[in-house]
């Protein structure tokens, strides 16, 4: 139950209120007559049909014809319906500004929702008509209102050379100041008949056949927020062909687990100092867990430490001394065989310059871990999320770490039932004690700040949030 109005959370605030995820409701139409002027009617016929064509696909076949076709349960009645305001609020800039003071927010940065599957096709020429058609709209439409409202530009990332192009497009043609990126590509394996399902994840940065490099290189230069809000329906264990909440739960941050793992293990965070990421939707929990489970890695399996378990070291001649001292009778019957079964899950002749699996962090102690995280990584979690005070528990996150936690609405889909009620329900967490004022501050303030500003110290310039950006970028927060 909402305890409070947003006003009488805003009298107990000193500080501004950034929501880092609030949501677009695109009108189509609009964004159709960028399309068309880009790629033409076809282009704009073959959207239209992509958009029609999810439910209808599932309903027209049995739940046997739906696995045999990979079809999996995606998102259906997605947007608020009944609160018919907050519909409309969510497709229209000019009433979504006026009414985010009744929301108790100062500046929203927004993301797209039906753009966003212009990042998914595999036609290349469609996928990067769709994505600036998108872009273009997001400019024109929302452009008015970036005294309040920023939206994030479309990246598609199928390769680097692309996702250049649109990103110097995006921030040097249309004035973006933030990227949202896919999280990964869903490659085909090879062969010309590979099935749908027969694709791997590629995230850009480990194991990726391209380099991309460059694009982060370029995202530093244009002092540009990689943000990742990647859905992990459709892939592992998130393919019900009858369920969306079964698909849903959990698919956000196990995207954001994926990208982050491969970001850390690559070395990315080292080549590129400045650079600063966001992993939106998916909460905290799961990054206290690949925070600590991290730590607990390297500490057993640094270059240092992983000699402890190269299988050449074992002492051959004290193992056959005790089995035969304690071994059952059948151990007894394959006393000669101890050496192939040594050798299970235990090859000592691994490759031995890939032995140091850490080598790209050029991490030399645990505190250099704690200090990546700190100054890398930023985690969106929404109004209602309870386990957000995980990010801020010094207790129980390994050497006393608070993770950057960012308030992140939601406002526009369909787990936000009230917009005007998403910072009473932010607040409950202070009210039920998981939250200090100080943790607030940070989650709904402070690490946004720390986020933009330190890719490109002027992001607020020009925003209602200017000043208070200014000063909490000075004072180092």
């Amino acid at each position: 139950m909402i305890a409070r109005s947003a006003a009488a959370v805003r009298e107990r605030l000193d500080h501004p209120v950034i929501d880092a995820d609030g949501h677009v409701i695109e009108f189509v139409p609009a964004a159709m007559d960028h399309l068309r002027e880009l790629a033409g009617s076809g282009a704009v016929d073959t959207l239209w049909e992509l958009f029609r064509s999810g439910s209808s696909l599932l309903r027209g076949q049995s739940i046997e014809a739906r696995r045999r076709t990979g079809l999996a349960r995606m998102t259906w009645w997605a947007y608020p319906a009944q609160n018919t305001l907050d519909r409309a609020t969510g497709m229209l800039p000019a009433l979504l500004h006026r009414r985010l003071d009744e929301m108790g927010i100062d500046f929203a940065v927004l993301y797209p929702t039906a753009g966003g599957v212009g990042q998914t096709l595999d036609d290349a020429e469609l996928r990067q008509a769709v994505c600036r058609a998108f872009n273009r709209y997001y400019a024109e439409e929302y452009g008015p209102y970036r005294d309040r409202l920023t939206v994030a530009a479309l990246i598609p990332m199928y390769d680097p050379a692309e996702a250049i192009r649109e990103l110097d497009y995006a921030v040097g043609e249309l004035g973006f100041k933030s990227a949202l990126l896919s999280g990964y590509v869903a490659r085909p394996l090879p062969g010309e008949n590979s099935h749908r399902w027969a694709r791997w994840l590629d995230n850009f940065v480990l194991d990726s056949p391209y380099d991309y490099d460059p694009f982060w290189q370029r995202m530093v230069e244009l002092g540009v927020v990689p943000v990742f809000h990647p859905v992990g329906m459709g892939w592992g264990g998130r393919v019900s062909v009858t369920s969306y909440v079964f698909n849903h739960i959990g698919n956000f941050a196990a995207g954001n687990d994926n990208i982050c793992r491969a970001l850390f293990l690559s070395g990315v965070l080292g080549r590129f100092p400045s650079l600063r990421f966001a992993f939106l939707e998916g909460g905290v929990g799961w990054a206290c867990s690949l925070y600590a489970e991290l730590i607990g890695h390297w500490e057993k399996r640094n270059r240092d430490r992983i000699g402890s378990y190269d299988p050449s070291r074992i002492d051959r001649r004290r193992v056959e001394e005790l089995f035969r001292r304690h071994g059952s009778s059948r151990f007894q019957r394959h006393l000669g065989e101890i050496e192939p079964a040594l050798r299970v899950l235990a090859d000592p002749d691994e490759d031995p310059t890939a032995l140091d699996e850490f080598a790209s962090c050029k991490i030399q102690r645990p505190e250099d871990i704690r200090h990546l995280f700190d100054e890398h990584f930023h985690f969106g979690c929404e109004a209602d999320d309870p386990l957000a005070g995980a990010a801020f528990d010094r207790a129980r996150n390994p050497l006393g770490a608070r993770l950057r936690a960012v308030l992140g609405s939601d406002i526009g889909h369909w787990d936000v039932p009230e917009m005007s009620g998403i910072l009473a329900e932010a607040w409950e967490l202070v009210e039920t004690k998981r939250l200090s004022e100080r943790d607030f501050r940070e989650f709904a303030f402070a690490n946004t700040v720390h986020l933009y500003t330190g890719a490109n110290p002027e992001f607020f310039r020009g925003t209602a949030v200017e000043s208070a950006a200014a000063r909490e970028r000075d004072a180092g927060g």
